[in-house]
């Protein structure tokens, strides 16, 4: 049996033979409309506009959003969203799925907690591929520590007046919302509130963040805002209720990572088995050699132990009672698996993993952003060990 991709999953006893189609006609779409111009696009740090309208239309934008928005969330459970992030992560260029996908952070916010008015304001149109939203959280002052977050709206009869700036936005340069954390309030948690920003919006400006290690195919941005005037009917959820917002979009985010971190893993074993079997060294396939059949089958146990932990979540998910400690957890445990992965991969492809244009070698460099991005490594520890009571 050959070890790849596909033969590397455990099996999963809920995946059905509709979840079967779902990833049949999600990797057609993959393998046609974007795997030939990944590796162009990421060098050239941009995806084609015409790519969302391609991806809402095979049903990838609207999977679990309701039909009324142009969603499709009958019979959509965790394992379409498990295969969804599976069949975006074998891509191997991680700037796609985190700028294509990008709404699946910056929207819940408004489906969950914004007025009717609003989910059909925006809704409909980011669902549709023709417009864009982004999740604007942290600020240039200060990364995981949420409720310390600085930039201010200041009631002003109908409207807030905003003041201060947004970094590291994934989707910001092309966003025409922006699912906005501000201060409403005093110090802490408390005084937090989650505005949507037009970014049409007079005093708002953005620059563009393109020298990163990683993720080149993304747009990332940052955003300032000067005298921001944003209607008060633009208050997704309740005044000083933000956090409560921030946090309940986190669950989701951390699992979507998460399954994409195996499945990158996956690609990595994937990429050094095809090595080991066709090269030779000292007179025998690189495979025949001890020390790299142990390299293999440690990344196959690593990446075993994560999909049985991703399994568990999900499933904590389906049953209603999932633990946001087990979660960061499982973050932690995917990003770790993902850079073991990674390294021993290069490992074995030595100096061809090493350039460019090697699925490895652009993995490699996305593990941080992986590791850091929804929570970094010591967060998520902090926060489990808070969880369970420590």
């Amino acid at each position: 049996m050959a070890l790849d991709f596909d033969s590397a999953r455990l099996p999963n006893p809920f995946i059905t033979a509709e979840h079967e189609a779902w990833r049949t006609q999600l990797r057609r779409f993959i393998d046609t409309e974007i795997v030939p111009s990944a590796e162009d696009w990421d060098e050239a740090g941009h995806i084609p506009i015409e790519l969302w309208p391609k991806a809402a239309a095979v049903g990838l934008l609207g999977l679990g959003y309701a039909e009324e928005f142009g969603g499709t969330r009958e019979g959509i459970d965790s394992w379409h969203s498990w295969i969804t992030n599976e069949e975006l992560a074998r891509i191997g260029v991680g700037g796609i799925p985190a700028s294509l996908m990008v709404h699946g952070i910056g929207l819940p916010p408004v489906i969950n907690w914004g007025s009717e008015a609003m989910k059909q304001a925006v809704a409909p149109a980011v669902l549709a591929g023709e417009k864009h939203i982004a999740l604007g959280i942290t600020e240039p002052g200060g990364g995981s520590d949420v409720a310390s977050l600085s930039t201010t709206a200041v009631r002003d009869g109908d409207h807030y007046i905003v003041n201060g700036s947004k970094t590291y936005i994934t989707g910001g340069m092309r966003a025409n919302w922006v699912s906005t954390a501000v201060r409403t309030g005093g110090e802490g948690a408390r005084g937090v509130s989650m505005l949507l920003i037009p970014t049409d919006a007079e005093g708002f400006s953005r620059t563009a963040l393109d020298r990163k290690q990683g993720w080149w195919a993304s747009d990332t941005a940052t955003l300032y805002f000067d005298n921001v005037r944003v209607p008060v009917d633009q208050l997704i959820g309740t005044e000083n209720q933000g956090f409560l917002v921030i946090m309940t979009n986190f669950n989701s985010e951390r699992m979507a990572m998460a399954a994409g971190m195996e499945a990158l893993g996956r690609v990595c074993l994937e990429e050094a088995v095809a090595w080991a079997r066709e090269r030779k060294t000292f007179g025998k396939r690189l495979a025949d050699h001890q020390v790299i059949r142990h390299k293999i089958a440690q990344m196959k146990q690593k990446l075993n132990a994560t999909q049985a932990y991703i399994r568990l979540c999900y499933e904590s998910i389906e049953n209603g009672n999932p633990n946001p400690g087990d979660i960061a957890l499982l973050k932690v445990q995917a990003s770790e698996t993902m850079e073991f992965c990674a390294r021993e991969a290069m490992q074995i492809l030595g100096g061809i993993g090493y350039m460019r244009g090697s699925r490895v070698e652009r993995i490699y460099r996305e593990v941080r952003v992986n590791a850091i991005g929804g929570g970094s490594e010591e967060i998520m520890r902090d926060l489990a060990a808070r969880q369970y009571g420590v």
